[in-house]
């Protein structure tokens, strides 16, 4: 009795410990909710966590018309996202990626996103009780929450029957103790062995399964907590969670022995931790949980749907709070491609220079190295990007037509294919050309086009390339050092420029985007500032010099 009554105290200590816990972690949470508004996000991002979060992009893709994995890479994406990802959820992270991964076609859907974004915006209130509630579901390390929903199906069903043996033996053993203490004893000591070896044998075994039911059930009661504001700008949504989540309760019901509804790892949790070991309790539940699952998928997928969305919508209103300025896209359908922007800048640059242009058909780009060319067209292209999925640009303006984005830019060998830098290269680039149609205009951004091969072979297959893309649904854009093609294609391509200019032996860029070809050439001055003989740098120039006066080079 006196046992029992010991028990109790420390198991009613605790709870009152737990629970002044609990609200010492809400006020640093809000204050940490708070302070991270607006601000980059940090996160650990893994090669297997970055791997993770593609797993529901996957099952909704679009080979056609989403950005694909070369435009992606191109633009270094994965770094935008990053920037993006204050999302307080595992569901909310997958959801934004897929966000990102799918240009939306619809003026309706940006706009809902739009309102709900602005909503987010102006109620903190509202928004900082949501992000609790979604930060106690809490985020996953190196696993997709959809991807083990979905194996699900391949997991079979097995008996709880040993699990109720041990249990039993359990309970016997502490029994005997009370009638041969030392029998009693033993017994008790190689039942705790049993269970402890089994339950760890078991549970390797399901592992990532046992960690998707507990975020799942921190998921259903956040999803609750949720539902008690009653939020009216939120009804769309809530009022088919309500549903679903009603659906979902016997799912619920006695769950809080199987995992913790609350990511706090507080005292309590560690005594809950114990019994579930000697005990089996999460590894039982979790076999009819699995039974459960499988007869509502669709349901669940639903509820992961709804969830992942209002993450990424308060996510990218903090986004947009970071920003220096920002507007809202103006998108149009039909009608001849053209694109507009007024001072764009690029996300992941410290100290960016917004440009400005006004283009109703293809662009040719011209420069020299580093002087802004490369820079500005994936400045072009992530705001085309943004602006069809989070309905925002980076920019005082943008106006243009709903398109399809894609790029050829930062190829490489595949040396595993034995594949030369120009195969890769044409390969891309034939990719585009397959994808071109009627319907949807494309946006093409292409970064020296076929630099794998030599410049004769070169300057002939770009222009025929790029000329048959301008003829087409597409709008191009392109940066190239050869000036041939700024004359070969004028009637088809306008002409921009970046420059840079030569003072005291320094190169000077402004990065300002300039209407014409280039007219500089500056190659040969760079040899003289870093040091090479007067003789090289003479000859070369009375090389170009003979060149452009008839047409041949000099012979050595």
């Amino acid at each position: 009795m006196e046992i029992i009554l010991i028990i109790l105290i420390v198991m009613f200590l605790i709870s009152i410990y737990s629970l002044i816990n609990e609200r010492q972690i809400e006020k640093i949470l809000t204050k940490k909710l708070k302070e991270d508004w607006g601000k980059i996000p940090q996160g650990d991002y893994s090669f297997e966590k970055l791997e993770s979060l593609q797993a529901f992009y996957k099952s909704i893709k679009d080979e056609q018309l989403d950005v694909d994995n070369i435009t992606w890479n191109d633009l270094d994406m994965d770094e935008i996202y990053k920037l993006l990802n204050n999302t307080q959820s595992a569901i909310g992270e997958e959801y934004l990626y897929a966000l990102l991964r799918k240009p939306c076609f619809s003026k309706e859907e940006l706009l809902e996103r739009n309102r709900l974004m602005k909503f987010f915006h102006e109620n903190e209130e509202e928004r900082i009780f949501l992000q609790k509630q979604l930060n106690r579901m809490g985020k996953m390390k190196s696993i997709s929450v959809y991807q083990y929903l979905h194996a699900l199906d391949d997991l079979k069903e097995k008996s709880n029957l040993p699990h109720y043996f041990m249990i039993f033996g359990l309970l016997l053993s502490v029994g005997i103790i009370f009638v041969n203490p030392g029998l009693g004893g033993i017994l008790l000591v190689l039942m705790v062995i049993n269970n402890v070896y089994s339950y760890y044998t078991t549970k390797a075994k399901i592992t990532h399964y046992i960690n998707l039911f507990s975020f799942l059930i921190r998921l259903l009661n956040g999803s609750k907590d949720i539902l008690k504001l009653d939020i009216p700008q939120l009804s769309k949504y809530t009022e088919t969670l309500k549903k679903d989540v009603e659906l979902f309760k016997p799912f619920i019901k006695g769950s809080s022995m199987v995992a913790p509804s609350k990511v706090s790892g507080n005292l309590f949790d560690l005594f809950v931790d114990y019994i579930r070991i000697l005990f089996h309790i999460d590894i039982i539940k979790f076999n009819s949980m699995l039974s459960f699952l499988k007869k509502h998928r669709q349901t669940l997928d639903r509820i992961y749907i709804n969830i992942g969305f209002l993450d990424s919508m308060i996510a990218t209103a903090s986004f947009r709070e970071y920003l220096n300025y920002y507007c809202e896209p103006t998108l149009s359908k039909g009608g001849k491609p053209k694109l507009k922007v007024l001072d764009l800048y690029h996300p992941l640059l410290a100290s960016p220079v917004p440009n400005s242009i006004s283009a109703d058909g293809s662009v040719l780009i011209t420069g020299s190295n580093a002087s802004g060319k490369s820079t500005f067209i994936k400045t072009l292209a992530i705001n085309a990007i943004l602006a069809q999925t989070i309905y925002t640009s980076l920019s005082r303006d943008y106006q243009g037509n709903f398109f399809m984005i894609y790029s050829s830019m930062a190829l490489k060998d595949n040396i595993f294919r034995n594949e030369s830098y120009f195969v890769v290269e044409i390969k891309s680039l034939k990719r585009i050309l397959d994808r071109i149609n009627d319907d949807i205009p494309m946006l093409c951004f292409i970064d020296e086009v076929l630099r794998g091969t030599n410049t004769l072979e070169r300057i002939a297959a770009s222009s025929q390339i790029l000329s048959s893309l301008a003829k087409q649904n597409a709008m191009v854009f392109a940066a190239t050092h050869d000036i041939e093609l700024t004359h070969i294609l004028e009637k088809r391509y306008a002409n921009y420029h970046f420059q840079e200019k030569i003072s005291n032996h320094e190169v000077l860029f402004d990065y300002k985007l300039y209407e014409g070809r280039a007219v500089s050439r500056n190659a040969i001055k760079l040899l003289g500032m870093l040091g090479y003989s007067p003789e090289i740098i003479q000859r070369a120039q009375a090389a170009v010099d003979k060149f452009l006066q008839d047409g041949e080079w000099v012979k050595e």
